[in-house]
């Protein structure tokens, strides 16, 4: 058994259940192990043919949204793992996008609580006596 056989059968998928360019990049990705040749730029042209096979299967209609929200979660982390290797300053970037759309923030927490802005307002009534 191949390791991306073993992978597959991991996650519960047959090589028989891909796309016609997850095959095909698939078999690129056999062939460059074989070679020794899985570099930086093998990986980014992977993801890049992997991002566009997800763009290209959100396209077509009939999705319901289980499979919908899956190919949308797949793109994020195509696009995540894009921004990893093209820079740090873009990684930082989409990393601090994806948490802020997971969570909200401490402040945004803190002011629904009447935490933060609540107890400046009062500070300030205070001063101005009011």
């Amino acid at each position: 058994m191949s390791v991306f056989e073993d992978v597959l059968q991991r996650i519960g998928l047959k090589y028989e259940d891909l796309t016609m360019a997850e095959k095909d990049t698939l078999l690129g990705w056999m062939d460059s192990l074989k070679k020794s040749q899985v570099n930086l730029e093998s990986v980014r042209k992977y993801l890049s043919s992997m991002r566009d096979a997800v763009e290209d299967e959100l396209t077509k209609t009939g999705h319901n949204s289980k499979q919908d929200l899956f190919l949308k979660a797949r793109l994020r982390n195509y696009l995540l793992l894009e921004a990893f290797l093209s820079s740090p300053e873009k990684a930082e970037e989409a990393l601090n996008r994806a948490i802020s759309g997971l969570v909200p923030t401490a402040k945004v927490r803190q002011a629904e609580e009447g935490g933060v802005h609540a107890k400046s307002t009062r500070e300030e009534a205070k001063k101005t006596g009011k």
